[in-house]
């Protein structure tokens, strides 16, 4: 089975940016010309507004020039882990299914851009989690954390989770990172370098844009994310 090329993009806790994230980095690629696949392997909470946002595989699909469909295996109204949405619509997640649905996303390009769900332990099902997807995909991990106060403490907690499977962490992500950080948003970004001995990169606020997301993407160093 040939290997695939991307990365994983997961986050500290819902809400951490994760989609901002994923999404800076495929249109950057795609801007690079690079052929790049988006994958999100359950979206719940179709059934709640967004806001200014799309829903994360709409995003997701229009940064790549993808139909939602493609990104996305399961969707589910009910903003609840996909554990208990499955459960609520009387099915059940299989891991080797979202593993096959990444991999089909992945066939016609050169470089698959993976958000996750939650953080790392999300379950997808009884048996399984987000972890178990990352570990059965194998590749690389880019963590998307908050810049305020709790944020080291979910961030080196993620670290640990995902070095304890064997997953390669390649970087964390502060966002949205102000244009005049604070002294303990700054302590903050030192301070998860050196205790979990990662490089710790920024992402300004951005809009839903294609253009401004690959110009916030090319600021980062994303080829030293990509693996294998």
């Amino acid at each position: 089975m040939a290997k695939l090329r991307g990365c994983f993009v997961t986050g500290t806790d819902t809400g951490a940016g994760k989609t901002v994230l994923a999404a800076t980095i495929a249109a950057a690629l795609r801007a690079a010309g690079v052929r790049v696949a988006a994958f999100k392997p359950v979206v719940t909470g179709t059934h709640e507004s967004a806001g200014s946002w799309p829903a994360d595989h709409e995003l997701l699909a229009t940064v790549t020039g993808t139909h939602p469909g493609d990104v996305c295996a399961r969707t589910f109204g009910p903003a609840v882990s996909p554990h208990l949405a499955a459960e609520l619509a009387g099915e059940q997640l299989v891991l080797r299914d979202l593993v096959k649905a990444a991999r089909t996303a992945a066939a016609h390009a050169d470089v698959l851009v993976i958000e996750g769900v939650g953080g790392l332990l999300v379950p997808l099902s009884p048996e399984h989690d987000v972890r178990d997807l990352a570990v059965a995909l194998g590749l690389p991990l880019v963590i998307a954390a908050r810049t305020g106060l709790g944020t080291i403490n979910h961030a080196l907690l993620t670290l640990a989770a995902a070095r304890a499977a064997g997953l390669d962490v390649r970087a964390v992500v502060l966002t949205p990172w102000p244009a005049q950080p604070s002294v303990m948003e700054q302590s903050n970004r030192t301070t998860i370098a050196r205790r979990g001995a990662v490089p710790v990169h920024v992402l300004a606020p951005v809009i839903p844009a294609g253009d401004e997301l690959a110009a916030a993407g090319a600021t980062l160093p994303i080829g030293d994310w990509l693996g294998p």
